[in-house]
């Protein structure tokens, strides 16, 4: 027998893919460190997602919950430090599945950052975090909730410093090596 979720007006829920509305992270103070939003039909511009986001902030910021219900949307929630990391789905979403897919993005930023969860840290490592959001969810779609799976494809190499931090020599040192390895092909 199959079961089907019912509206309140009656009509049938249709199954869907689409599960995740949104995520983002937070400052301690409800400002935005990263945030992505897949449905452009609840909050099609950046002023309603901030407007969201603060008034989620406020809503969430003092209370023990780890689930809230605003503006239409199940979000799901966990603080650490000075940070608060959102999840947000419609509705009638499942709670569990929105809470795993936070658990995914909370313990890959974790391992990512080594276990040093702190605004100043993500920050300094926005790229890493953005690749994990593109990896944990795309376009809505959950992509996977294995942390560690996560980080593997998500990984950046430690041995690379950015150009900007290089030393002359350094970067000659790469060319060198780069133009070595180009002719030896």
């Amino acid at each position: 027998m199959v079961h089907k979720k019912v509206n309140i007006d009656g009509s049938l829920f249709e199954p869907t893919l689409y599960l995740v509305k949104g995520m983002c992270i937070l400052d301690n103070d409800g400002n935005r460190i990263l945030a992505k939003y897949y449905d452009p039909a609840i909050l099609p511009t950046t002023k309603e997602q901030k407007a969201f986001e603060k008034n989620l902030f406020n809503k969430t910021h003092r209370a023990n919950a780890e689930i809230i219900m605003l503006d239409g949307l199940t979000c799901v929630y966990r603080s650490n430090v000075d940070l608060f990391f959102y999840v947000m789905g419609s509705s009638h979403e499942n709670e569990l599945i929105l809470q795993s897919v936070l658990s995914a993005l909370y313990e890959s930023v974790s391992i990512l950052l080594r276990r040093n969860v702190e605004k100043r840290v993500i920050l300094d490592n926005l790229d890493a975090v953005m690749l994990a959001f593109d990896e944990i969810c795309d376009g809505g779609i959950i992509l996977d909730g294995d942390a560690t799976s996560i980080v593997s494809r998500t990984a950046l190499r430690t041995d690379d410093v950015p150009l900007g931090e290089q030393t002359v020599a350094q970067v000659l040192q790469s060319a060198k090596e780069q133009l070595k390895w180009s002719l030896l092909k």
